[in-house]
């Protein structure tokens, strides 16, 4: 015997609760269409994100090592950040993120895929590009509170590090998972 499945609540409207520059936080009322109850639910509005796998032609990942105040301590990660309001390509942000976190530029890019980091309570998607024959050359161009230690591991290691706890960083996983399957269909054009 199966289950008829969830209803789709109706949204009712929405206030938002707090503004900030990273987030803005929402207070949305639904109604369940088959209780008639009403309920204000807690929706974060970040942007969207972009995570970069970024790969030397040797076959090295460049990560960033972070200090992370969410977690009180330093995080070893993929570069990424926010897309700014403007920009509506991931595979452009995601070139302009390592070039700005790390110095690195490279050739073909591929867009890997795309989550919504926590539906619960978040709108916004993260989008994960591999971006290859990533070479150092450039300037770095930190936002004003970012520093960041770069550094490149083989690809071996990155794996065994996030099979291992060495990376924690929930959607540098979820990049990487991505990566390893892409490699293994044997890649795709590149955009």
């Amino acid at each position: 015997m199966s289950s008829p499945g969830p209803s789709r609540w109706q949204r009712l409207g929405h206030e938002v609760r707090l503004a900030t520059r990273i987030f803005d936080v929402h207070g949305v009322r639904y109604r369940h269409p088959g209780r008639g109850t009403e309920r204000e639910f807690i929706v974060v509005r970040p942007p969207d994100w972009v995570n970069v796998v970024a790969v030397t032609p040797d076959a090295r990942i460049v990560l960033v090592r972070q200090f992370r105040f969410g977690i009180d301590g330093f995080s070893l990660e993929i570069p990424g950040g926010m897309m700014d309001p403007e920009e509506q390509d991931p595979v452009a942000t995601a070139r302009r993120e390592l070039r700005e976190e790390t110095g690195y530029a490279g050739g073909a890019a591929h867009l890997l895929g795309s989550v919504h980091p926590n539906p619960a309570i978040q709108s916004n998607r993260s989008h994960f590009v591999l971006i290859e024959g990533a070479e150092p050359g450039h300037g770095q161009d930190w936002d004003p509170d970012e520093e960041l230690a770069v550094e490149t591991r083989p690809e071996a290691e990155v794996f065994r590090l996030a099979e291992t706890g060495g990376i924690t960083h929930a959607l540098v996983l979820n990049a990487l998972l991505l990566y390893r399957a892409f490699r293994r269909r044997g890649g795709a054009a590149a955009v």
